[in-house]
């Protein structure tokens, strides 16, 4: 057999595992029956439902802002991590700072959340604050896993980076922080944003830290759909599913055409 004809199997396969699932969901999504798996004909009424859904609408809301801050605040703590790690090296202790920045990468979410769960306890019963579980202790807690994330891509790619072109600016008259603005920082701006997306992707996907530290008013989409599927499957879900990886798609297609043009013109 022609080892890339064996090659292309490979790789359908594994597609067809990764994906599968997914077309499944989206093709029940068009299901006329409000029962999931049995199928009664093509109709899309579960997304005129899904968008009269007030409860879905406003935990996607809520998750969206969530994700938003949490990620930009996420980026902005992460790189001046990533950077003090990779650029400073006198830092004492800096093999334990390393380890503890990035402890939340492998730390099990069950235990994150109870431990921030625990801590918004105990600050309350110390200081009154936070007066009680909402969007403010589940922002805090996204921020805080998502900060180790961004640090990682960020010293990841400082490590890499050859040193000796920042020199040969401050060589050149630059300053410090022009060398920062004009040479380190343009270098950096596609790790910053690949962890800014990460931290989104993260907080917009989070279930079980916003489990701990959510309250009254603050149930993100996650929750939501998870309370919803234990109380057994719902075509709405289906039907967000379905928009969700429109969005996602359109999004990729858009991002591949404009970077194809780009080096077609390069």
């Amino acid at each position: 057999m022609n080892k890339s004809f064996l090659k292309y199997i490979l790789l359908g396969f594994g597609f067809a595992f990764l994906y599968f699932p997914i077309f499944t969901l989206i093709i029940y999504s068009f299901n006329e029956s409000k029962r999931v798996m049995v199928w009664k004909g093509f109709s899309l009424k579960w997304y005129v439902e899904l968008f009269k859904n007030e409860q879905i609408l406003e935990a996607f809301y809520i998750s969206i802002k969530i994700a938003s801050i949490s990620a930009t605040f996420a980026t902005l703590l992460g790189v001046m991590a990533g950077y003090s790690l990779a650029r400073i090296s006198k830092i004492p202790f800096r093999s334990f700072f390393i380890f503890i920045s990035t402890a939340p990468l492998v730390m099990p979410e069950i235990i994150l959340g109870l431990s921030l769960l625990l801590f918004f306890i105990s600050a309350n019963n110390l200081f009154g604050l936070p007066s009680s579980k909402g969007q403010l202790t589940v922002l805090i807690s996204h921020i805080t896993f998502s900060v180790a994330f961004v640090a990682v891509i960020i010293q990841a790619r400082l490590s890499s980076f050859n040193k000796s072109i920042e020199e040969a600016a401050q060589d050149l008259g630059a300053v410090p922080n022009s060398v920062i603005w004009k040479v380190t920082l343009p270098v950096i701006l596609p790790s910053i944003i690949s962890g800014w997306l990460l931290a989104f992707t993260l907080s917009l996907d989070d279930l079980v830290i916003a489990s701990f530290t959510t309250g009254p008013g603050a149930n993100t989409l996650p929750i939501v759909v998870f309370s919803k599927v234990r109380m057994g499957l719902s075509p709405e879900v289906n039907a967000l599913s379905a928009v969700i990886m429109l969005v996602i798609v359109t999004i990729a297609i858009g991002y591949y055409i404009k970077t194809r043009n780009k080096l077609d013109v390069n």
